[in-house]
């Protein structure tokens, strides 16, 4: 096969601070994209000026326009290529193949349609962020098909765009990202190429830094705009079922790698941030019938509350 044509697309927003780490990251690729297209919402900081100097075609857009969908959706109408990568700003990739072995994953099989790859703590997370990306990036990988979804329910359709490829073709072939979506947009698309017969495939040797030390009311508000999506997109739990269980086996991992690492201090406040998480979630699911307002100050993005 002739080697494929492969764009890298970037939604940033004042992310300079990340761009130390990021920019020599991508000049120490093995592969280097065909495209880099950078999405920038409005930056007030010299990110945009340090991604044109680097290279990169910048197009701007008002950030009353950005959806977590929509966005990435415009972006793969202005490329040319058979592999679209994507990131988010402060997704750092850490080994030089780290790009590579994501197209390589997205080609792992004929039926593949994306290949998201393993995120791994920033070498300055705490505890609770480092657990996090154990629970959910293990070093196995794995290809997920459809009729796994009886042994792995909803993680069956678990993706991630923050560092992630799709074939161009396949993600046309399912009608693209959705133009308007709260966010999870990367599980919208996953669970459209299960159910079109399509795999994801977690390319666990695909590799980057990337994870958040959330607050509590960070966890609550992102919780929120969860519960509003799965409210919605309700198809998703019908035909992969709910996160109730691996909600609780979240729970008890977590408590023991606090005991692991000594931090038993740290145990309240991980059982607040539960519960935060777990009223985040349930408010969420009852959005129909909460006052937009009390939907604004709640919601992480604001921008699509306001359009609401």
């Amino acid at each position: 096969m002739a080697r494929p044509r492969v764009a890298l697309i970037i939604p940033v927003r004042n992310g300079e601070p990340h761009m130390a780490r990021m920019l020599p990251a991508l000049r120490a690729q093995s592969l280097q994209p065909d495209e880099l297209l950078i999405i920038d919402s409005a930056s007030s900081d010299g990110s945009v000026a340090r991604w044109r100097e680097y290279g990169a075609r910048v197009v701007e857009i008002d950030p009353r326009d950005f959806n977590h969908g929509g966005t990435r959706r415009l972006a793969a109408g202005m490329v040319d290529a058979d592999v679209l990568i994507y990131m988010t700003q402060d997704a750092i990739p850490v080994p030089p193949n780290a790009l590579q072995a994501l197209v390589d994953g997205v080609y792992a099989a004929d039926d593949v349609g994306v290949a998201y790859g393993r995120q791994l703590p920033h070498p300055d997370a705490g505890v609770l962020a480092r657990h996090a990306r154990a629970f959910n990036y293990p070093p196995q990988g794995r290809i997920k098909r459809s009729s796994d979804a009886a042994e792995l329910g909803i993680k069956t359709c678990f993706s991630s765009d923050a560092f992630c490829a799709y074939r161009a073709d396949l993600l046309a072939a399912i009608g693209g990202f959705p133009q308007d979506v709260i966010g999870t947009e990367d599980t919208h698309i996953a669970a459209r190429m299960l159910l079109a017969g399509h795999a994801v495939n977690y390319a666990a040797a695909a590799e980057a830094w990337h994870s958040h030390d959330y607050t509590i009311v960070e966890e609550l508000k992102r919780y929120f705009d969860i519960g509003v999506f799965y409210s919605r997109e309700r198809w998703i739990r019908q035909n992969f079922g709910g996160a109730g269980g691996e909600g609780g086996r979240f729970v008890r991992s977590e408590l023991q790698a606090l005991r692991h690492a000594g931090a038993l201090a740290a145990v309240p406040g991980a059982l607040l941030r539960t519960a935060a998480k777990f009223i985040g979630y349930r408010l969420g699911h009852m959005e129909r019938h909460l006052p937009l307002r009390l939907k604004r100050r709640i919601g992480m993005f604001t921008g699509y509350w306001s359009k609401s």
